[in-house]
């Protein structure tokens, strides 16, 4: 039998063999471990002698990396760098790492063409987007729109100005032609344009309210459209205070006013003529013409005829038949052309009421009377006037003393005392006369104021008396022949009756 004090000594001798050789293990591991630490830090030292700066310039951006390689190639692919066959890098891959300059790396463009309801993706080098859809294999045509990302460019637009951080994504727009007729100008246009008005309006052409264009402007745009264009004329017209600035196509003036609803009304006209051709950039005057009838009246004055009566005295009148005015009426037509007075003229003339003639009889009959005078003799007169007496000398009557017919009246009487001056159409000269007041006197002499009922006595310049009064002039027989007697004679001046 074991002893049980042997297999405690046996179980402790393994325990410490254990022990220890645990410990020789670790400080194995620690030796190696040492060792390999040691390997690999003297291989890093040895890497990191190595490493050199390289520059990249990819497209206009430039970084620089650490590498020991000794190619392009090398240098790529520890920058981690794959590079597509449209790339371009300089120098080449296989080339060794330059000294003095960067590593030029041009990385191709990516673009997504759609056109023709397909859809392209190619990567490119060139330099405008016309180059670069001619290198895959797109013919551009007349009117042929590009588009990248959603915005139209020429074609000769610079990619380089797009940043090459996305693919681009570039639409063709197919040009369709459509034949233009612009009065009678046929041209042929391409175009993209959804409709004609569009299209119309990426060629240029300026269209106004009043042109006509067929088809409706509003027309989806279709290979081969004819589109016909009848042009407008400009006109001014000048109506009623008022200008309107218009296009037409009327070809007559005429026209262009019924397209403007104006109306031309009774004699209303136009500058130039309604029948003449619209111009372009016409102005036409419209004449507003306006007739007014204006009714004057006149009065019409009416005559007086005398007729002799043997059964009336001298100097007594009867009117037998009472004068009346006539009234004579008058149309004048006035016209007016925008308001303005042009013309004035009689359109009608008539007498209304015709005047009535006055009839006046006048006495043919002479009566003689006798006459007392102061000395208590008597003289027969056969006609008494009333007149307004004046006096005068020969020194009043208008001639300078050293005149040679000074004081000689128009009978060749000299002026003075006895001498009376009258109007021959009333008292025939050398009659003899009675003045009250005055006494005889002979009609001897004329004035340029003895007119009428007037009659200036003639004085000495010694004995000079101012007369200004009515007096009855008593013409002395014997009368003269009928036909040297003044029947009718005036009736001025008339003498003011003073009223109580």
């Amino acid at each position: 039998m074991t002893d049980p004090s042997d297999y405690f000594d046996y179980r402790y001798d393994v325990s410490v063999a254990r022990r220890n050789l645990r410990r020789a293990l670790l400080n194995a591991h620690t030796a190696l471990l040492a060792l390999t630490f040691g390997a690999l830090a003297a291989m890093g030292w040895g890497y990191v002698s190595t490493l050199r700066p390289v520059a990249l310039r990819i497209d206009q951006e430039t970084r620089t990396i650490l590498s020991n390689q000794k190619s392009v190639a090398g240098v790529l692919n520890d920058a981690a760098i794959t590079l597509l066959p449209q790339d371009i890098v300089f120098p080449a891959p296989d080339a060794p790492v330059p000294d003095r300059q960067p590593i030029a790396i041009h990385i191709a463009r990516a673009l997504s063409i759609h056109t023709d309801g397909a859809v392209i993706h190619q990567r490119t080098q060139t330099q405008t987007i016309s180059d670069a859809l001619r290198e895959a294999g797109l013919l551009l045509k007349p009117g042929d729109r590009i588009a990248i990302d959603g915005a139209f460019v020429e074609w000769s637009f610079a990619l380089a100005r797009i940043e090459n951080d996305h693919t681009l994504h570039v639409e063709v727009q197919r040009a369709v032609p459509i034949l233009i007729d612009d009065n009678g100008a046929r041209t042929t246009f391409y175009t993209t344009a959804p409709t004609l008005g569009e299209a119309l309006r990426q060629a240029g052409l300026i269209l106004y309210l009043g042109d006509d264009v067929s088809p409706d402007l509003g027309t989806p745009v279709a290979p081969s459209w004819e589109v016909y264009i009848r042009r407008s004329r400009a006109a001014t017209i000048n109506v009623d205070n008022k200008t309107i600035r218009t296009r037409t196509r009327s070809d007559t003036i005429a026209g262009l006013l019924k397209q403007e609803a104006i109306e031309l009304k009774d004699k209303d006209y136009t500058i130039p003529p309604a029948t003449e051709m619209v111009r372009e950039g016409a102005t036409i005057q419209v004449m507003r013409v306006r007739e007014e009838f204006l009714t004057d009246s006149e009065y019409i004055p009416y005559e007086t005829v005398w007729q002799a009566d043997p059964t009336l005295e001298i100097d007594q009148r009867q009117i037998t038949q009472t004068g009346a005015e006539g009234m004579k009426k008058r149309t004048t037509r006035v016209v007016y052309e925008n308001g303005r007075e042009v013309r004035r003229s009689v359109d009608r003339e008539w007498i209304e009421t015709p005047p009535v003639t006055q009839i006046i009889n006048y006495g043919t009959k002479i009566v003689k009377r006798e006459l007392t005078l102061p000395n208590g003799s008597t003289a027969t007169y056969w006609r008494k006037i009333r007149m307004l007496a004046t006096s005068y000398t020969a020194a009043t009557s208008g001639k300078a003393r050293t005149h040679p017919e000074f004081g000689v009246t128009a009978t060749g009487m000299r002026a003075g005392i006895g001498i009376v001056a009258v109007d021959p159409h009333v008292i025939n000269l050398r009659a003899r006369l009675y003045i009250p007041g005055y006494g005889l006197a002979i009609a001897g002499d004329t004035g340029g104021r003895i007119k009428g009922k007037r009659i200036d006595l003639g004085y000495d310049e010694v004995n000079l008396v101012l007369w200004y009064k009515w007096v009855d002039v008593y013409v002395l027989d014997s009368p003269p022949s009928l036909d040297q007697i003044h029947w009718v004679i005036s009736d001025t001046p008339k003498e003011r009756t003073t009223q109580h």
